[in-house]
């Protein structure tokens, strides 16, 4: 089975299904809390147990570790948390050999799940994997404990699919939520009113990072080049969203240092609104490119990180691109600036390039639109008919 059951409905099971699952950050949960409110439709009796966090426990999933426990970003933090996340591995391991699930998903954490998922299915449990590992992008030797570790991968993107499916591994291309959840894109007048702005003056959203080792590479930077793009065209405005308070307090700090006299807006939260009623939006590479693409804004990638870190990505890497809407697209739609290549100037003549330019506005426009109709296709849904199918296939249980 490598795509979705499209003629297949899984019809009310009265039978008890037991899953278990692990999601290690917030992404992780809202998936999950999706996919457990689609599979319910159908398994009425569900039971789900396993490292969840608030939205997936709404669901009724039973959390026996706090995701916070297992969620690591990069290195930082890895050696203090290393001890409790291999005995909360174990415990896991022992626990569901002990009782079997009918179903065992990981979501996303690879390095956390694909070792779990490992053991467990050498001990027969069935597995399924969601959200792929950006195993095609870089370090592809992870492609054989991957096909060893899962009975079926669910991808959010088609290139994804199309890698496993090369090499072997049973696959699902569900969509992406985010497309499901954004909508036809709003006219910048009303996309500026939302956020209380002008929308006759020209405005670029700046949009560093959710990570507070992002907000320090890149904040500075994305503030010189606001400087630099002002200088050239007074009439500039500039919103600046941010996942909590502390970053947006951070950021501040940055501002204070280098940018006192920028027109700058900074709000906790609502990227999405703060993206929609911009005219260009200057973002970290990341999640934020692909919300940019699906709103049709114009956007500008810049990626900093350590030296160290550059070296080891680039030796392990077997990719063009950075952004996602770039990989979407096979080729650049959208500027990318990494490293030594991310600087005021450089950007800023990137960012200019689009208010010069309605042609290159345009065909980026209608790349992202292309994106937007792949992507949407109800993955919720089409995720929890994956999992009723395997269930059938490999356990039956009277679904």
């Amino acid at each position: 089975m490598d795509t979705v059951p499209t003629a297949y409905k899984p019809q009310l099971s009265t039978s008890v299904v037991r899953i278990g699952i692990v999601a290690g950050e917030h992404s992780g949960d809202l998936l999950g809390s999706g996919l457990l409110q689609e599979l319910k439709k159908n398994l009425p009796k569900l039971e789900m147990r396993g490292i969840c966090g608030p939205l997936m426990q709404a669901q009724g999933c039973q959390q026996m570790y706090a995701m916070e426990r297992i969620s690591v970003m990069g290195l930082d933090g890895l050696a203090e948390k290393l001890f409790d996340i291999v005995k909360i591995r174990k415990s896991l391991v022992d626990h569901f050999s002990a009782d079997p699930p009918d179903l065992f998903i990981g979501i996303d954490v690879p390095d956390f799940n694909v070792s779990l998922e490992y053991k467990l299915r050498r001990r027969g449990i069935p597995v399924m994997h969601y959200v792929s590992p950006t195993v095609w992008a870089w370090r592809g030797y992870r492609i054989h404990k991957i096909s060893r570790a899962v009975d079926h991968m669910l991808t959010l993107f088609p290139f994804e699919a199309n890698y496993y499916r090369k090499h072997n591994v049973p696959v699902s291309f569900v969509g992406h939520p985010m497309a499901d959840e954004i909508g036809p894109p709003v006219t910048l007048d009303v996309a500026r009113t939302r956020v209380g702005l002008d929308p006759h003056k020209p405005l670029i959203a700046i949009l560093p990072g959710s990570r507070m080792s992002e907000i320090r590479r890149l904040g500075s930077l994305f503030i010189r080049t606001a400087n630099w793009l002002l200088k050239r065209n007074p009439e500039l405005h500039f919103i600046a969203p941010f996942v909590d308070e502390r970053s947006e307090t951070y950021f501040k700090v940055l501002l204070a240092a280098e940018g006192q006299d920028l027109p700058i807006t900074t709000q906790v939260g609502q990227s999405h609104q703060a993206m929609a009623a911009a005219d260009v939006v200057m973002l970290a590479s990341g999640t934020a490119a692909l919300e940019a693409a699906l709103l049709r804004r114009p956007m500008v990638v810049a990626y900093r990180i350590s030296w160290l870190s550059y070296l080891l990505v680039r030796w392990f890497a077997h990719v063009d691109f950075y952004a996602m809407p770039n990989h979407l697209a096979g080729r650049q739609v959208v500027p990318e600036l990494m490293q030594a290549n991310a600087e005021p100037e450089k950007i800023g003549h990137a960012v200019e390039r689009y208010f010069k330019d309605d042609v290159v506005v345009a065909e980026a426009q209608q790349a992202f639109a292309h994106m937007h109709s792949e992507l949407k296709r109800g993955a919720h849904g089409r995720a929890a008919a994956v999992v009723c199918e395997l269930l059938r296939v490999r356990v039956g249980n009277g679904i």
